[in-house]
């Protein structure tokens, strides 16, 4: 196959550049000072904090065996059992996500009317045009405005900091998509997985990490590049350059530039066009490609003495919905989920703030936020002192989202890499923003494309 240039150190390029040296020599140009893109996990004053991903979801099939494969299975350490529970703020107080037949009848989440309406989903018909449904018109559909309102919606919010209203389920949530295709009914849809799973002896999903945090992932395949990753490494023009490509970048203030015979470039959408390409066919598609959404996120990490905080904290932490006018998209009970996350006899909050629904929010001082985010928490989480510890995160642009337009730039990254032999278009705006979507999707890209 000969070299290959993998542009960006994320998750994505990682994943490509251990499959691409398997075939031949690689390089790897990152423009930051660390490998993992937005997973980045730093040890504070006794605090572990993860600035963009907290947990990796493991369940049997290719995340598992990756991990087993660059060793790193073993070095997983077990989410808290208490992290299946879970809140969602309703009436200002966040109230635990019912798990049984039990719970759900003596939930306070929703009203005798939605628990109605969400038990008659069994007997509706599958829905039609599809296609292009979003995630809340899906959930209205289905289940009802209660569902879309105070499940769908700060789901959507924990998971993609956007509004379900702008997703489309197909893409955010393609196994949803696949469980109405093929059943119908989520909820016999749902059954009928259990069985086959407890049939077929599969465990059920493991919330995992290491002990360093998520950056072990990252670090690890690192690790097995050495010299082949370069740091610090600023991609400013890619160029063919006869069946080759050049690709010249700079490094310590000088512009240097390196041949190979396949370009693979997994820098987020939104960085596309700050490379300046040269000899592109189908170049206007780069366009299209670079147009995902991505909504600004500001990280709050905030310690205290557990003493000073009167909820349990006994669960993953809560989420809220729109609807509650709260100006925080949730908060993660870290302490709680993974061992050693915080000093002996303290507690460490992790709260997200901005996304789709308050962009604007995000530009606040960073004192004006710590106050926010402790106002907020202190009416929910019972607090009775200021924190102990701050910390603050801000991502100008966090996740792409899969909205209406993603089949578009779907079909505008096949146009550039069928008119550019040896380019291939990686990341996890066409992958999928999970950790194992980007470890699936890479290699499967990577095999469609070799």
């Amino acid at each position: 196959m000969g070299r290959t240039i993998i542009i960006g150190a994320g998750l994505c390029g990682l994943v490509a550049a251990r499959t691409c040296s398997s075939e031949g020599g690689v390089l790897v140009l990152e423009a930051g000072s660390c490998p993992g893109g937005m997973i980045r996990s730093e040890r504070r004053d006794g605090y572990l904090l993860e600035h963009g991903p907290n947990t990796l979801a493991l369940r049997a099939g290719h995340a598992t065996d990756y991990l087993e494969q660059i060793g790193l299975l073993e070095d997983t350490i077990e989410a808290n059992p208490e992290a299946n529970k879970r809140f969602i703020v309703r009436g200002g107080q966040p109230v635990a996500v019912p798990t049984s037949a039990s719970s759900f009848v003596t939930s306070s989440l929703f009203s005798p009317l939605g628990k109605l309406r969400i038990l008659v989903e069994p007997l509706l018909p599958r829905g039609s045009a599809r296609k292009k449904e979003s995630v809340a018109d899906f959930f209205m559909r289905r289940l009802g405005r209660e569902v879309r309102d105070y499940a769908a919606n700060p789901f959507i919010a924990g998971v993609y900091a956007a509004r379900p209203e702008t997703l489309v389920l197909r893409h955010a949530f393609p196994a949803i998509y696949e469980i109405e295709s093929k059943h119908r009914s989520l909820m016999l849809g749902g059954i009928k997985t259990a069985k086959k799973r407890k049939r077929e002896g599969l465990p059920k999903t493991r919330l995992v990490s290491f002990k360093e945090g998520l950056v072990g992932l990252p670090n690890r395949l690192a690790e097995e590049l050495g010299d082949d990753l370069r740091l610090n490494a600023l991609v400013r023009k890619i160029s063919r350059d006869g069946d080759n490509w050049k690709v010249v970048f700079e490094e310590a203030g000088e512009l240097k530039e390196e041949r190979a015979n396949r370009i693979t470039c997994s820098v987020p959408a939104h960085a596309l066009e700050s490379i300046e390409w040269q000899g592109l066919s189908e170049g206007d598609s780069l366009k299209t490609l670079a147009s995902a959404s991505h909504y600004p996120v500001a990280v709050v990490h905030l310690g205290f003495l557990r003493k000073d905080v009167l909820h349990p904290l006994d669960g993953f932490g809560f989420l809220v919905p729109e609807k509650e006018n709260l100006r925080i998209l949730g908060t993660l009970f870290s302490s709680t989920l993974f061992p050693e996350r915080a000093p002996k006899g303290h507690v460490l909050l992790t709260t997200f703030v901005g996304g789709e629904r308050q962009p604007d929010v995000t530009e606040k001082s960073d004192e004006e936020l710590y106050e926010l985010v402790r106002k907020e928490l202190q009416g929910l989480l019972e607090l009775r002192a200021t924190p102990t510890f701050r910390n603050l995160v801000r991502w100008p642009k966090a996740i792409p989202l899969p909205d209406s337009g993603k089949d578009d730039r779907l079909a505008a990254a096949k146009r550039l890499i069928n008119a550019n032999p040896g380019l291939i278009l990686n990341g996890s705006h066409l992958t999928g923003v999970s950790l194992p979507a980007c470890l699936e999707g890479t290699e499967s890209l990577l095999s469609k494309n070799g």
